[in-house]
């Protein structure tokens, strides 16, 4: 059963590069992480919660490997004006089942013979400014940049507890009758704080290429190429090593929600094997008065 699962999982992610250029409605995103350009209405709230199951999550500093679930993938998005908005993105619960051990770089607050360990995730704030419409023949454009902040405890063995800055330039653009599909795509610099290292980082290359294909007015199609690439020689510094992934999945509207599933395959060495994620999403109406 399982080897049909990840049958599965690895064929729908390797649709997603012949998918990606054809793949809408304002700023939809789960199961997607990476950012479309548009901004939620001025004065509403957007509110995700997901569940996220990884195969072989690996984490280099620690040495453990496993697989991982994460319990309340969060995102609070906020419209601040017609074109800011204020975004809190982070997990509620790390659950990791371990399956090897190797030699951990950092001391951790596990027996020797743990089988499993959680933790909490560490939340990053986000702010996103919409700098250009689209037109006719120009994407639109605009730029976000946030913060990591150090919420988890690095002795359990899945967070880092660091502090990351965070900066992308976004863009956007539509096609098809009524905007029917949309692509959109990030690419920007993370300063990632090496864990193991003192007064050392990494500054990663950042990048998402992304589409959303509207079927019709309940269901959409989505599919994404998402990650960091490590700009020093060899591996780059142990933690902030290159990290990449490809999602296929779909978003199902009902009963004045969202509701989202896609596939997950890992693409790099450090990246998880495969996966799923399965979410739901809320936007409230307005409940406060915008800026002007």
């Amino acid at each position: 059963m399982k080897s049909r699962i990840q049958s599965v999982i690895v064929s729908a992610a390797a649709l997603v590069f012949g998918l990606t250029f054809a793949l809408a409605a304002r700023g939809q995103q789960r199961p997607l992480i990476t950012e479309d350009v548009d901004i939620i209405p001025p004065g509403s709230m957007r509110i995700e919660a997901g569940l996220d199951f990884v195969q072989k999550a690996k984490f280099p500093v620690s040495g453990l490997n496993g697989d991982l679930t994460r319990a309340g993938v969060i995102g609070i998005n906020i419209g601040f004006a017609p074109n800011v908005e204020f975004q809190i993105e982070g997990v509620a619960q790390n659950f990791l089942s371990i399956n090897s051990r190797g030699t951990s770089a950092i001391p951790l607050n596990l027996a020797n013979n743990a089988d499993s360990t959680n933790d909490i995730g560490d939340f990053t704030l986000w702010a996103k400014i919409k700098l250009r419409n689209e037109t006719a023949h120009w994407p639109s454009f605009g730029f976000r940049f946030g913060v990591q902040l150090p919420n988890s405890n690095q002795a359990r063995g899945i967070g880092l507890n660091q502090t990351n800055a965070y900066g992308q330039v976004l863009f956007g653009k539509k096609f098809g009758h009524d905007a029917r599909v949309n692509t959109f795509g990030n690419l920007g610099i993370g300063i990632l704080t090496a864990p193991t290292g003192l007064f050392t980082q990494n500054d990663v290359l950042t990048y998402g290429l992304a589409g959303i294909v509207r079927l019709n007015s309940q269901f959409f199609l989505a599919g994404e190429v998402n990650g960091r690439a490590n700009t020093r020689p060899g591996g780059g510094p142990l933690g902030t090593e290159s990290q990449s992934e490809a999602r296929l999945g779909m978003q199902i509207r009902a009963s004045g929600l969202r509701f989202d599933f896609a596939g997950i395959k890992g693409l790099t060495k450090n990246s998880p094997r495969s996966g799923v994620t399965v979410g739901v999403t809320y936007d409230t109406p307005s409940i406060f008065t915008p800026a002007k």
